[in-house]
């Protein structure tokens, strides 16, 4: 049977073009929502690659004010951007005078309530996809209720109920709802596939977070009084041992997002000074 949906689009009523175009709609604005968030994706993740590239660089001593620079360098990363927010608390509150623990306790706090808009900005526009992919096959229900009714108004106006009267119309009103399927189907699917990879992507800016501040509070815990890293214009350089197996943000491997890509690696030691035993816990 050949299909003509110029011929159907002249024969519907008004009511279910209307559907159509809603329709219609929809469909492109979910393709909007989609092309953009996997853009935005593609392109923070290549810009997060770039930042740990670069910060790998620096070596296996930790400066917070080196990694801060950095991460305002690489702009398009929501791993960089969001690091900066804590690098920043935690100098900002190195030089009010806190200690490291406490500065990286409350830069911890500070990034948990960043994390909110950090998932508001992953997650823009998905809603669109939400709603489209839960009302479409509805949609498409009102276009054929509506199809129906203009088909028994033919059937008034002719004063014959016969298939060859009301046989095109109510053909017309069932691909309204065919087309509502459609546009739903589709949207429902590439929703669960984007919602995961956006949440994952999250996770792991959020894990990278985590591991930075316990190795600034870890490095803060391993340095002696005397030889404490300063906060300042020279950043933070702890004494630690250099040949520990390191991540591209001075962290363990291993702990760092997916895209960096190393392997599994040890922690890094405390200091000991040969000859001198070992204390059963850290001074304060």
């Amino acid at each position: 049977m050949d299909i003509n949906l110029l011929e159907m689009w002249k024969n519907m009523g008004l009511p279910v073009r209307g559907v159509v175009l809603v329709l219609t709609a929809q469909a492109i604005a979910c393709i909007a929502v989609v092309v953009d968030r996997f853009l935005m994706l593609w392109r923070s993740r290549a810009a997060s690659r770039r930042f740990v590239s670069s910060v790998s660089e620096q070596g296996a001593a930790l400066n917070p004010s080196r990694l801060l620079a950095a991460a305002q360098e690489h702009e398009g990363s929501h791993l960089a951007s969001y690091l900066a927010k804590g690098l920043r608390s935690f100098i900002e509150l190195s030089k009010k005078g806190h200690s490291s623990h406490d500065a990286a306790d409350m830069t911890r706090r500070v990034l948990e309530r960043k994390a909110e808009p950090l998932g508001r900005d992953l997650n823009r526009f998905m809603n669109v996809l939400a709603s489209t992919g839960s009302t479409a096959p509805f949609v498409g229900l009102l276009g054929t209720v509506l199809g129906i009714i203009h088909a028994f108004k033919m059937i008034a106006a002719t004063g014959s109920g016969g298939i060859g009267t009301i046989g095109a119309a109510i053909g017309e009103a069932l691909i309204v709802t065919g087309y509502g399927l459609v546009v739903a189907i589709p949207t429902v699917l590439i929703f669960n596939s984007l919602s995961a990879r956006l949440a994952g992507y999250e996770g792991d800016i959020q894990n990278a977070a985590g591991d930075l501040l316990d190795r600034l509070e870890h490095d803060a815990l391993s340095v002696g009084p005397a030889d404490d890293g300063q906060i300042g214009h020279s950043g933070f350089a702890p004494r630690g041992n250099p040949q520990a197996p390191q991540g591209a943000l001075g962290v363990p491997q291993g702990t760092l997002p997916p895209f960096q890509g190393s392997a599994a690696g040890a922690q890094h030691p405390h200091p000991h000074t040969p000859g001198k035993p070992r204390s059963a816990g850290v001074a304060s």
